[in-house]
């Protein structure tokens, strides 16, 4: 199969170029420069220039392709206003992925994060956020999802809140940074919230049984670890970076803190009964020994 993926050079999109291509399909990368055009060609694939506001090149890479993978981000959550730009962005790219996919039963597989059900884990079944910082990314995704009514083999997968590889990566690698520049590793709250997570190898695994095998209209979990303690998180953290551990206001996280703050374990139950998914790589906890002081 011939795959259009956006986001290919990033954590997750390298690990799914390679898995890709490794297991017999043709990859299109998305290239927003010279740079990243080099490292999609190194990887195996072949780029196509453009950014992820260019909805030209978008539809030009889906036209000429199999299958899509919508991989890619504004990862600026430095302010509510650029979370807002990110989440629109992306917004636009799905709708014109979308349209140039419609009547073709083509598959296009997009990604979300795992939703925050108060009191228990979340599952397969339960819906989107479509309030909140990022809920604009539930709404988008959940109309791609109904393009399975109009000749679209649609399906998400959905990420928790920290896809890692070697100690970096998601809400813990922000909190890794976070601690390199204030000199602690904190946390909200008392830390016992949990926060699902999974190595990129494996979400990767994911990512590619989706665009083989999933039903249009389906969500997954790409879920390892259904939920660390934050402060078990921040303790490595702290331990790797030899840096104090403690408790830290919310509000010291700026527009995350809410998120942080809240209790999200997340299972993939369903997704490994159905796809026949089992992640192999390191958990979390394990995979932070990584981080280098």
């Amino acid at each position: 199969m011939r795959v259009f993926v956006t986001g290919g050079t990033g954590l997750i999109g390298s690990a799914v170029v390679a898995e890709l291509t490794g297991n017999g399909h043709t990859v299109l990368a998305l290239a927003r420069s010279d740079a990243s055009a080099r490292a999609v060609a190194a990887a195996g694939a072949a780029p196509v220039r453009g950014a992820l506001a260019d909805l030209a090149a978008l539809r030009d890479g889906a036209a000429r392709a199999d299958g899509v993978i919508h991989l890619a981000f504004g990862h600026d959550f430095s302010s509510p206003d650029s979370i807002a730009r990110s989440v629109a962005e992306e917004s636009a790219a799905l709708a014109a992925l979308g349209e140039e996919l419609v009547g073709s039963e083509r598959p296009f597989v997009v990604c979300s994060g795992t939703p925050h059900v108060p009191g228990r884990a979340s599952t397969e079944t339960d819906p989107l956020m479509t309030d909140g910082p990022v809920g604009g990314r539930g709404r988008s995704v959940t109309s791609v999802l109904e393009l399975s009514s109009r000749g679209v083999r649609s399906s998400a997968v959905r990420l928790p809140r920290t896809v890692h590889n070697e100690g970096a990566g998601g809400f813990a690698g922000l909190l890794t940074d976070i601690a390199r520049r204030t000199g602690v590793s904190g946390y909200p709250g008392d830390g016992a919230q949990r926060w699902p997570a999974v190595h990129a190898l494996d979400a990767a695994v994911l990512f590619r049984l989706a665009l083989e095998r999933a039903e249009p209209g389906t969500a997954w979990h790409a879920v390892d670890d259904e939920g660390d303690r934050v402060r078990d998180i921040a303790a490595v953290i702290g331990r790797r970076l030899g840096l104090p551990v403690r408790p830290v206001p919310a509000e010291a996280f700026g527009p995350l803190g809410q998120i942080f703050a809240s209790d999200q374990p997340s299972s993939s139950a369903r997704t490994r009964q159905a796809l026949g998914w089992e992640p192999k790589h390191p958990g979390l906890l394990e995979d932070l020994e990584n981080i280098r002081p």
